[in-house]
């Protein structure tokens, strides 16, 4: 049982993290921290938050157990407060999409003060957005990856893993620095092919999206996810991204032969 659990991010997956950990009875008290608190006020009129506030020291105050549920590049950016405000005790992890950066990032502030952070991605998604997508089976028969390091607290990685296969999830763990690599091919280079697919259809006849049948709809759905937050993944995890795109472009240019 979770005392205080503080999500900060109620987008998709921290509002997907909220409705499922307030259905399974996991957290006494869930406080959501976001910029807009009108944006939090739906969930806390469906009851699965107890308390929004924009302020984060206000927010993980007396949390022992934190989720940054941020993009990828807000994370790393609020780490330098969560070590300020938060207690020494808790547990903080987060769900961001790539991983290197913001493990480094929690380890050097780890050498100035000790907390338990533990890199975690759960590999489920949508290419709708905001609260208003949430729900809570988005993590039920899903994989989390969690992404220790010999520094990382041991109980802190169990207390991470209870929580996410509480949810219905299957937790596996990696290296930082391969977990990059692995979700660079399966879910970033799939995203950046979407919207380029999107992209190259328009280029080729600006009418020829109106034919699209169920096919083209199906391999493209997910270039409607929202272009912000896969902006700052793509730059976040550029270098890993960059290796997977020659490795396609490979690919691709084999089949080109082959057509030719």
């Amino acid at each position: 049982m979770i005392h205080r659990l503080t999500v900060v991010g109620l987008g998709l997956l921290g509002g997907s993290a909220a409705i499922a950990a307030r259905k399974r009875g996991l957290a006494r008290e869930i406080v959501a921290v976001g910029r807009r608190a009108e944006r939090m006020a739906p969930a806390l009129a469906d009851g699965v938050v107890d308390r929004v506030t924009t302020d984060i020291g206000e927010g993980l105050r007396d949390a022992d157990f934190v989720l940054l549920a941020t993009p990828v590049t807000a994370i790393e950016a609020l780490l330098p407060e969560v070590w300020r405000v938060t207690r020494a005790d808790a547990v903080v992890s987060d769900v961001g999409s790539t991983k290197r950066a913001i493990v480094s990032a929690a380890e050097r502030l780890a050498r100035s003060r000790a907390l338990a952070f533990v890199g975690g991605h759960p590999m489920a998604g949508s290419e709708q957005s905001g609260y208003a997508a949430a729900r809570a089976d988005l993590f039920a028969g899903t994989t989390v990856i969690l992404t220790p390091t010999e520094l990382t607290d041991r109980l802190a990685v169990k207390r991470v893993s209870e929580f996410w296969e509480a949810l219905g999830s299957r937790v596996v763990t990696l290296d930082p620095d391969v977990h990059d690599r692995v979700v660079a091919a399966v879910s970033h280079l799939p995203h950046l092919v979407a919207f380029a697919l999107v992209d190259a259809a328009v280029r080729l006849d600006p009418g020829a999206l109106g034919f699209a049948g169920r096919g083209f709809a199906d391999t493209t759905r997910i270039a409607a996810s929202d272009p912000g937050v896969w902006r700052d993944i793509f730059l976040a995890n550029r270098e890993a991204l960059a290796e997977t795109l020659a490795t396609f472009r490979l690919a691709l240019e084999d089949l080109e032969r082959l057509v030719a």
